[in-house]
């Protein structure tokens, strides 16, 4: 053993701590001595080279149903411009709508044109659920996100075995049923759709309150209400013009309708997994296909007649 190893050994242990600093600072100025410090210069460049945010342009004219939208006024502008920002940047969620919108929106539009109602209020349910069944905390559900007492109030069936909330050709008739009655209150569609968020009385209220003519863009609304608008006019615009936005997507990337058969049913159906199996598919794809059946079975005494969608061969 050498002297100055046997001497390291019975140092004490404060010593042995001071020397192991030492070293490791020692070690520390040398790596930093062989590494170019970094310069203003170099990183600027290398920020410049990193991914770019721009301002986005609002756009000069911009409706909703027809009616337009007071872009003159600078409070508008700037929620106008909060919610593009927002939508645009979010990216990937972008992305999934896009693909979405092309397997729902074909269904979702041709239930607004037989019911009369304008093509831009398919945005609404954009905003409302990302076309998704999704539950808020609330307890709204489905891609229009009803609530169970409005649902059963325009017809809709809910309960533990059938929910017809998820249900989107129902689902779709009976929003239509609301936005219309909200049309004919307030004169205004605009206004038909901020009632959908904010509710009819919600709405009236504040028109009474605040002594405003009826026009959306005139009154002061809770913060969620204040954005509803405009988060539908986003989507509007970045969907209408996906690569000015930067989203760029072939036809293959998109989702796309399976078609479907419709299989009538007016009796109950003690075991959906084995009624899934006698018409050649399982019990997830049947589940995919008709969400509003939330069992595993389908009771059905008063002998409603449901109709559950099967895919046509070859898809799965």
């Amino acid at each position: 053993m050498s002297r100055k190893l046997n001497t390291y050994l019975h140092m004490d242990l404060w010593k042995k701590l001071g020397i192991i600093a030492a070293l490791l600072v020692g070690s520390s100025l040398l790596i930093y001595s062989v590494t170019e410090p970094p310069t203003e210069n170099t990183t600027k460049k290398k920020i410049h080279n990193e991914y770019k945010i721009y301002a986005l342009p609002i756009p000069e004219v911009m409706d909703f149903a027809g009616e337009p939208v007071p872009l003159d006024q600078p409070d508008i502008r700037e929620r106008m411009d909060r919610e593009l920002l927002v939508n645009a940047y979010w990216q990937s969620n972008g992305l999934l709508i896009f693909k979405r919108a092309n397997k729902y929106f074909p269904k979702i539009e041709a239930i607004l044109r037989e019911n009369n109602l304008p093509e831009d209020f398919k945005y609404l349910a954009v905003a409302e659920s990302g076309l998704q069944d999704v539950v808020s905390p609330a307890g709204a559900a489905g891609f229009w996100q009803f609530m169970p007492a409005t649902a059963k109030e325009y017809g809709l069936e809910v309960n533990s075995y059938v929910d017809e909330r998820y249900h989107l050709e129902l689902v779709t008739k009976a929003a239509a049923q609301y936005l219309h009655k909200a049309k004919d209150h307030f004169g205004s569609w605009t206004l038909a759709a901020a009632a959908y968020n904010a509710g009819r009385n919600g709405i009236g209220k504040q028109i009474e309150r605040q002594k405003a003519p009826r026009n959306y863009y005139d009154l002061l609304l809770n913060p969620e209400t204040s954005r509803y608008m405009f988060r539908i006019l986003a989507f509007k615009e970045i969907m209408a013009n996906p690569k000015g936005y930067g989203f760029h997507f072939n036809n293959s990337d998109l989702y796309h309708p399976i078609p479907v058969k419709k299989i009538k049913v007016d009796t109950s159906i003690e075991d959906l997994a084995e009624f899934a199996k006698e018409h050649g598919i399982n019990y997830k794809i049947l589940k995919i296909h008709n969400p509003w059946l939330r069992d595993t079975k389908l009771p059905n005494k008063s002998g409603k007649t449901y109709y559950i969608e099967i895919p046509e061969p070859g898809f799965y």
